[in-house]
């Protein structure tokens, strides 16, 4: 591995492929040991690990090795940090996009009972803060990492595919620049992992994948003694989504006794409506819900139901 130490407190890892990992294990090795207050750059590779390129079909996803998805760069080790401590994820940088990747993977997803063959969308990331999906429809890019976390406390190997307390696959689409992750720590050195980076997502992440990005992704990690979290938090700085807020939102409702069947009812009439009023293909609207529509639990108490809205922003159409 290349450590470039530019000064003492940034340090720039390098040879992803040599220093990735699956999975969260307590046992792995460190890749690095750093000090509370370092910065970090990491050159993270999207979430396929290397097995789709920018021309990418939808054959591809028939072939694909689930074992060697949703790679993570580390662990590394914080020094000082012991179990009942705080880790805090400062996202300083996301750079260096180039192309972006959406799939629907039969067996994944929200609606993966009605969407049940693979579909694959590519993406050109180089042309500034926008990337097209549709003729006609532009998605702002938000650059931010799905996957980062620190070991658990409990031995044996554990998959990546759901979050858990120590943080993990979370797809947080709010941890953009300037937002401060907080991880509980819950072993020695805290082994602290990252990668999955997205260029933009919708909450909910409704298809199963975002828009899937490599890029380089610098974050401070800090070191808060014997404060003790149960489960990740996270600060943003400013308004959460000024780009899609800036001019209003078409909004589908579902209703259902949980939250899942509610979502995929809310997610179903976007489609529908998103299919009716732009011309696009199923398996497009559902792509475009995964990386630009917004799930929120409108209410939660009125039993025996529960009512999820789907928030589609007007600001991807021109």
């Amino acid at each position: 591995m290349t450590m470039h130490h530019h000064n003492h407190s940034h340090m720039t890892i390098h040879d992803f492929n040599a220093h990735k990992h699956y999975g969260w294990d307590n046992t792995f090795t460190p890749i690095a040991e750093v000090d509370s207050g370092q910065i970090i750059t990491y050159e993270i590779m999207e979430a396929s690990g290397g097995q789709f390129t920018k021309k990418a079909t939808k054959e591809d996803i028939k072939q694909i090795n689930f074992e060697k998805v949703n790679p993570v760069a580390g662990p590394v080790y914080v020094k000082g940090a012991e179990p009942g401590d705080t880790l805090e994820v400062e996202m300083i940088n996301f750079q260096q996009l180039d192309w972006g990747w959406t799939a629907i993977i039969p067996g994944f997803g929200l609606l993966s009972d009605h969407f049940t063959e693979p579909a694959m969308k590519t993406y050109d990331l180089t042309k500034g803060n926008k990337t097209e999906f549709l003729p006609g429809i532009d998605l702002f890019i938000k650059p931010f990492p799905g996957t980062v976390g620190v070991a658990l406390p409990e031995n044996g190997h554990f998959n990546v595919v759901p979050p858990r307390k120590n943080g993990g696959n979370i797809d947080v689409r709010h941890l953009t620049r300037g937002t401060k992750l907080y991880l509980p720590v819950w072993v020695e050195g805290a082994l602290f992992s990252i990668g999955d980076t997205h260029a933009a997502q919708g909450d909910g992440e409704v298809c199963g994948t975002a828009i899937e990005a490599s890029m380089e992704t610098t974050v401070r990690i800090k070191l808060h003694k014997g404060k003790s979290i149960p489960e990740p938090r996270y600060e943003i700085p400013g308004i959460s989504t000024p780009e899609a807020d800036s001019k209003g939102y078409f909004v589908t409702t579902g209703h259902g006794t949980d939250l899942a069947s509610a979502s995929k009812k809310a997610i179903s009439y976007m489609i529908e409506y998103l299919v009716d009023t732009y011309r696009m293909t199923d398996e497009e609207a559902y792509m475009l819900c995964s990386v630009a529509v917004d799930l929120r639990i409108s209410e939660i108490v009125n039993m025996p139901n529960v009512l999820v809205s789907a928030f589609l922003p007007n600001s991807i159409f021109y």
